[in-house]
């Protein structure tokens, strides 16, 4: 048992925030948490890590109670910048982690390079671009090749090219056997990393398989936009414009192949197919209706 939450409830005051939560985890994945802002994600992740109390429930994390100091050398959190102190490196913070997780020193250039951050790694904090500090917050919490590893909001202030190092690296962990619960907005990259999702919704959690809800998004470059246009809307076959020569094509391989032969019967060159997972948006937005047309 990686992580067990029974009936997991929290209130500020008189305010209920989280409902009765569980979450069962048997066997190394990757997880998301999705909801608005407000929902409870932070405030569940912060009871799990023993961060905050809570007035019901219990969790117990790799088999033990989530009280547990010792827990926490196989255990990570990624939490936001606030926890930054301006006035120290980089190196300063990754030092603190390897007296407190017991590790050597010489492992932190190791993970600095992995990150993608070495040539600030000796810089003041407070001279960190929010993305550089994204850097040294996942440094932070990998270096110990955690067991379990939560997350919340981890791609924030990435540009393109740190987002899909992330990606790789959270990937990599997952294969070595680590499991990785992270809260996100970024629905895209979720629908990249898991097929489990959580949506949290007025305090309750709601599990989904993307492998259930999901679609194939079919992004499709061609030589000639314009005429590929034309043949499609005379053919009536339905796409999206993605960018200067690609199109977006949203139904299943039978209708893909359909789709295909239209463009190349017309003399149109195919020169790119990318296929994606669409779900975890549309779910979203037929659970969050109310709050996206407000």
């Amino acid at each position: 048992m990686i992580v067990e939450v029974n009936n997991l409830k929290k209130r500020y005051k008189k305010q209920l925030v989280l409902k009765g939560i569980n979450i069962k985890v048997d066997s190394p994945e990757i997880i998301a948490l999705v909801g608005p802002n407000g929902s409870g994600k932070t405030t569940l992740l912060n009871c799990m890590t023993n961060l905050l109390s809570f007035q019901e429930g219990d969790v117990k994390v790799l088999g033990k109670k989530h009280t547990d100091a010792n827990l926490f050398y196989d255990v990570s959190y990624l939490q936001d910048n606030r926890i930054l102190y301006g006035n120290l490196t980089g190196y300063d913070h990754l030092k603190f982690v390897c007296s407190v997780q017991k590790i050597a020193v010489s492992k932190i250039k190791e993970v600095a390079t992995r990150v993608g951050m070495e040539t600030y790694l000796r810089k003041r904090v407070r001279n960190y671009s929010l993305g550089m500090k994204q850097h040294l917050l996942l440094a932070m919490v990998i270096i110990n090749e955690p067991k379990l590893l939560l997350m919340d909001e981890p791609l924030n202030g990435l540009d393109p090219t740190s987002a899909l190092n992330m990606r790789k690296i959270l990937l990599e962990l997952y294969k070595d056997g680590t499991t990785i619960i992270v809260s996100s907005h970024n629905l895209d990259e979720i629908d990249r990393l898991t097929n489990t999702i959580y949506f949290m919704k007025d305090g309750a959690l709601l599990k989904e398989s993307l492998q259930d809800i999901a679609k194939k998004k079919y992004l499709i470059t061609v030589n000639d936009i314009e005429k590929a246009k034309k043949v499609l809307n005379d053919k009536d076959i339905s796409y999206s414009i993605t960018d200067q020569y690609q199109l977006g094509f949203e139904e299943t391989d039978t209708e893909l192949q359909c789709f295909i032969d239209c463009l190349n019967d017309n003399s149109i060159m195919i020169t790119d197919i990318e296929v994606q997972k669409v779900g975890a948006e549309k779910r979203y937005r037929e659970l969050f209706e109310e709050e996206l047309s407000s």
